[in-house]
């Protein structure tokens, strides 16, 4: 076109030359004569002359619009088929020749297609074996009872499971914006100082101890003590890096306390209680005994009245311990980790395991339905079996049968047979016998099982029968209820991103760093109408995150707002958002804070972003939050992506169905903020085949838009 306009000027310039040397040639009375002959048909002439740039104008537009427009959406076209969407196609325009580049262009983009289906097939099958083992560690990470938190160097969270959430999380509102997420900062809900100390412990320990160098700590969260135990992860060690690589990133394995910690002050005032109150009976114990010693010979009513003294005192000595031990039972969990079971499920265990071990035949005699038990099922079953096998040898009984019986706060298994009886001494003897599990070494004796489950063990001769009874007591407990804390954690995938281990946003400047390796968080304003300088209002704010280039869209933020006006009619046909569902909303004034923390250490994305922007900065002053971070908007991103697009082509939906993103929950605050943010994402690599990488280069490049110059 320049080519053709050039040559058109050279013309023109030539002609008025030769004119001139034609005039300057000509005596006088020729020059009057030609005046006269070309001056009445001057207009003509000049109408003649415009008309004829006129049309050679629309003829180079014509031909500019048949060619090279044409051809500039045709290497964009390219571009979108290489980049984002191997399923775009480019619709045929132009003339003949551009046609049939069209049809050349949409048969590579089917064959690029095919060839791209085929290698995304190859990587899906050779990612299967990995995804597996990451879904099997995900589900097993999910259900463990401790918080798993991993971070990179700078504190950036990269993995956590749902216990951990729920540990700092603490007991806010679900509706709360969260505070745990991949590429958070953990120092938002850690003290930062708590963390750098133990991580200046594990380094002076590397070197000598690099297998034990690990460091704990106590936090409180949320009304709880969390304790914190922290491992390094340690560089990959190369040829050209030392053997001790740099800490890239640290676990911390988070478990609450807050019980045992309770449980441990319960115990010391119990046992200084216990202390106070068996004083006084053991010191008129004491007095009884020695005024008897000392007097042998007293009279038979007096010694009568200095046992019951002793009888007396040692009754309630006896019932003290009894108050003890059963307020210590149902007040203390044990670390190790027993459960909850029926006293009657633990005796068809006990059946089982020694009848088959002994040979007997063992009957059982049916336990209360709700005699329930916090027991290690497995050690104290090894350890009765263990028992009911010593019992066999020395006594030589033939049959045995289980009992079990509430007595007060505590529950009574007993071992019967008949014969033989036993010596005290016997059964105190076999307390000290191994365990041992599956053959393999004893870690345990009978004592040690029976200690940790708080029981006691004794032998008794039911003299109405002649039976004998081996006799252990536990304490019982009351049923836990279906809804307990512990069943309160909902399944869920662990969330992780390991690509953030490397990550070192602290050292670069913002601007300076790689579009792809920022953080975002993608938003999007449903209002009362279109005039916010005019009063109009927002009625919902979606938002979503974007770390290390990936939608997380379990990390999302919704919340509706009551706009205390009117929604105009015209906006609740787009959004659907009535006045009604607005009632007892928020107000802006309490969302924008959550939205602030949601959106901290961010770049803001929309689309049309002046205009969301617009109502935030009205609401600067009321509300005290002013959003200072870095913003970009896929309106001028798509528009220095596919500068050859005309401007209805720069809308979100036809933008979403160039880059081949389907349109999901239009018009909704958080459906145009996922749709944003995967149009977002697609557009990054059409942006670095521009030469535009940083998030300063896109920043500088959006200025130089025509649509940065809209105001609202």
């Amino acid at each position: 076109a320049l080519w053709i306009v050039a040559a058109v000027l050279a013309l023109l310039a030539l002609l008025g030359f030769a004119g001139l040397a034609l005039w300057s040639a000509l005596s006088a009375p020729e020059r009057q004569a030609v005046a006269a002959m070309i001056g009445p048909q001057a207009g003509v002439l000049a109408l003649v002359i415009a008309l004829l740039l006129l049309a050679l104008g629309l003829l180079v537009r014509s031909w500019h619009a048949a060619y090279p427009a044409v051809a500039l959406r045709a290497a964009e076209a390219l571009r979108v088929i290489r980049s984002a969407n191997p399923q775009h196609r480019l619709t045929p325009l132009g003339g003949p020749e551009m046609r049939e580049l069209a049809a050349a262009v949409n048969e590579i983009g089917d064959a690029y297609a095919a060839l791209a289906g085929d290698v995304a097939a190859r990587v899906a099958d050779a990612n299967a074996q990995l995804a597996q083992q990451n879904n099997r560690l995900a589900a097993l990470m999910s259900e463990l009872p401790q918080g798993v938190v991993v971070c990179n160097s700078e504190g950036r969270i990269l993995l956590y499971n749902a216990r951990a959430a729920q540990l700092l999380q603490g007991d806010a509102d679900p509706a709360d914006v969260p505070l745990i997420g991949l590429g958070r900062t953990l120092f938002g809900v850690v003290d930062r100082a708590l963390v750098a100390h133990a991580l200046d412990r594990i380094t002076q320990r590397l070197p000598q101890q690099r297998a034990e160098a690990m460091a704990q700590f106590v936090t409180a969260r949320a009304g709880r003590l969390l304790r914190a135990r922290m491992a390094p992860v340690l560089g990959i060690p190369s040829d050209r890096e030392p053997a001790d690589a740099a800490i890239e990133g640290f676990v911390l394995v988070l478990e609450d306390i807050t019980q045992s910690i309770e449980a441990d002050s319960r115990r010391d005032v119990l046992l200084q209680q216990l202390t106070e109150g068996i004083r006084a009976s053991l010191a008129n114990i004491r007095a009884a005994a020695e005024t008897m010693q000392q007097y042998p010979d007293m009279e038979p009513q007096r010694r009568d009245r200095f046992i019951e003294v002793v009888r007396a005192e040692a009754e309630a000595l006896s019932q003290r311990l009894q108050s003890a031990i059963a307020a210590e039972a149902a007040s203390t969990s044990t670390v190790w980790p027993h459960e909850n079971m029926l006293a009657s499920d633990l005796i068809v265990a006990l059946q089982r395991s020694i009848g088959s071990a002994l040979q007997l035949p063992v009957q059982c005699e049916p336990a209360h339905a709700a005699l329930w038990l916090n027991v290690d099922g497995f050690s104290l079953v090894q350890a009765l079996t263990r028992l009911a096998a010593r019992l066999h040898r020395a006594t030589g009984l033939q049959a045995l049968r289980i009992e079990a019986s509430l007595q007060g706060r505590f529950a009574q298994l007993a071992l019967c047979w008949s014969g033989s009886p036993l010596e005290p001494q016997q059964w105190r003897d076999w307390q000290g016998d191994p365990i041992t599990a599956g053959g393999g070494p004893a870690t345990e004796t009978v004592a040690d099982v029976l200690a940790r489950h708080r029981a006691a063990l004794w032998s008794r001769i039911d003299r109405g029968s002649s039976a004998h009874r081996l006799v252990v007591q536990l304490p019982a407990i009351d049923p836990v209820p279906a809804h307990s804390s512990a069943a309160a954690i909902d399944s869920r995938p662990v969330y992780y991103d390991f690509d953030l281990l490397g990550e070192r946003g602290a050292a670069m400047a913002l601007d300076e760093r790689p579009l792809a390796a920022l953080s975002y968080t993608v938003f999007d304003c449903e209002t009362t109408g279109l005039a916010p300088s005019e009063g109009d209002e927002i009625v919902s704010i979606g938002a979503v995150r974007i770390v290390n280039g990936r939608l997380l869209a379990h990390e999302s933020f919704e919340r509706l707002i009551d706009p205390r006006r009117p929604v105009r009619r015209a906006a609740q046909a787009i959004h659907g958002i009535s006045q009604q569902m607005l009632e007892g909303q928020p107000g802006i004034d309490q969302v924008l804070p959550q939205l602030h923390r949601f959106a901290e250490d961010t770049v803001l994305v929309a689309h049309n972003a002046a205009f969301d922007l617009r109502f935030l900065q009205l609401k600067e002053a009321s509300s005290g939050v002013r959003f200072e971070q870095p913003v970009l908007d896929t309106l001028l991103l798509s528009a220095l992506a596919h500068p050859g697009q005309p401007e209805s082509e720069h809308r979100l939906e036809r933008i979403a169905a160039r880059l081949g993103v389907p349109v999901l929950g239009r018009h909704t605050a958080l459906g145009d903020a996922m749709l944003t943010a995967e149009v977002f994402l697609r557009l990054l690599p059409l942006l670095e085949q521009q030469g535009i990488r940083t998030l300063g280069q896109a920043r500088e490049a959006s200025r130089r838009t025509s649509y940065a110059r809209l105001q609202y």
